[in-house]
């Protein structure tokens, strides 16, 4: 592509994310929604002057690390601890109900192979931490209660789809499974998101003195992306969803989170910084502002529903018994804390958005052939639909509350 014709199509997708987010905002529905429609709009599915390349993907990929570094700062950690048990529960029943359920339509209704059925459970289970968030904050309830726990799990879950998507790519190409392969992934992983925050936060200390010191304005916007860079390739190098890293950088710089060191008979404190953090997000807010919505249009771009044949009965029946399953299978997670009954009934809906997680395992098993075109019509439009309905039933939820 020509660097003329890049501009012009960044061009494109930032007034339509704006128009259309704006649009929506003013008759009381998610922003969000916008940019997926948006993204439906001037991507393959209607006028097609937008196309899901490289370029636009990296773009897209930073905008939504950026989100996830921002939740990282408005976490409480001793908040989201206090929930004790409940995010991992939530979790694990939103990841096992929705594979156990695609795999069960799958294989014992359709009839379709091992392989593809369990490719089709993990498609079902994923859960998009970007879409959650941001209907959550759309709907001012960022920091409420059952937010937290949904963080929790989001956060979770994406670990567990990662290692799940492991686990069958590894299956497709080889034909057999490496325990041990797997199990090394999933240390790191484990790893990696107990002790990123730390030497996140040892790092945002340097560079806050740093910053106080500084003889130039802009370092420590400069610094803090730069950790979240960096951090984002960690993440990757040991297995981890990129979005882990830009979530520990948040974590760091949040005005919640501190720690004791031990060294000796002394003990060396590092303590939340309100000033660093507040400082950091005014700096922050506009490019967030700016590339976040480049990621929500890219899902609606990558969902090319030009592609489907709407006139298969067996892509709208398998599409509508999958749709039943995701949507149980998420939904039902809340239930299974002890929580208000409307605390659980939004926590499973915030569970349901399928979005880029989803589109990552559908294109990955259509390119390895293991969905044929009819089976990744239905997932698209699986995808789709557990993509947009939420937001429209959080916002009717919270209505009637």
């Amino acid at each position: 592509m020509e660097l003329h014709q890049f501009f012009l199509l960044f061009a494109i997708v930032l007034i339509s994310a704006r128009i259309f987010s704006e649009t929506m905002a003013r008759f009381g529905i998610p922003s969000v929604i916008g940019e997926l429609l948006a993204g439906l709009l001037v991507g393959p599915s209607l006028l097609g002057w937008v196309t899901p390349d490289v370029t636009m993907k990296l773009l897209a990929e930073i905008g939504i690390i950026l989100l996830l570094f921002e939740v990282g700062m408005d976490t409480n950690l001793s908040r989201l601890m206090s929930s004790g048990r409940k995010p991992y529960i939530v979790a694990v029943a939103g990841f096992v109900l929705p594979f156990g359920l695609g795999y069960g339509v799958s294989a014992w209704l359709f009839g379709l192979s091992e392989l593809t059925a369990l490719f089709i459970g993990g498609t079902l289970t994923a859960t998009s931490i970007g879409i959650t968030v941001r209907v959550l904050d759309d709907l001012g309830k960022r920091q409420s209660d059952e937010a937290q726990i949904v963080i929790g799990a989001a956060v979770l879950d994406d670990i567990l789809g990662v290692l799940a998507l492991a686990f069958l790519y590894q299956f497709a190409v080889e034909q057999k499974v490496s325990i041990k392969a797997l199990g090394e992934v999933s240390l790191y992983i484990v790893l990696f998101m107990v002790l990123a925050p730390i030497v996140a936060k040892l790092a945002a200390v340097v560079i806050d003195r740093l910053d106080q010191r500084a003889a130039s304005p802009g370092l420590l916007l400069t610094m803090a992306l730069s950790l979240i860079l960096l951090f984002s390739w960690l993440a990757h190098a040991v297995g981890a969803p990129e979005i882990m890293g830009g979530f520990a950088a948040g974590l760091a710089f949040s005005q919640h989170f501190g720690f004791k060191l031990p060294l000796g008979k002394a003990t060396l404190r590092f303590e939340p910084s309100p000033k660093l953090a507040h400082s950091l997000e005014e700096q922050m807010r506009p490019l967030i502002h700016t590339f976040s919505p480049l990621f929500f249009v890219m899902v609606g771009v990558s969902l090319n529903l030009s592609s489907i044949n709407w006139g298969s009965a067996f892509i709208w029946s398998l599409a509508a018994s999958l749709l039943l399953a995701a949507f149980v299978g998420k939904f039902a997670a809340g239930f299974f804390i002890r929580e208000s009954r409307r605390n659980q009934i939004a926590i499973g809906l915030a569970m349901i958005p399928r979005g880029e997680v989803g589109l990552i395992f559908a294109q990955l098993g259509f390119s390895q052939d293991i969905l044929n075109g009819e089976l990744y019509a239905a997932l698209l439009i699986v995808v789709a639909l557990t993509t947009m309905s939420p937001p429209f039933l959080l916002k009717w939820f919270y209505s009637k509350q």
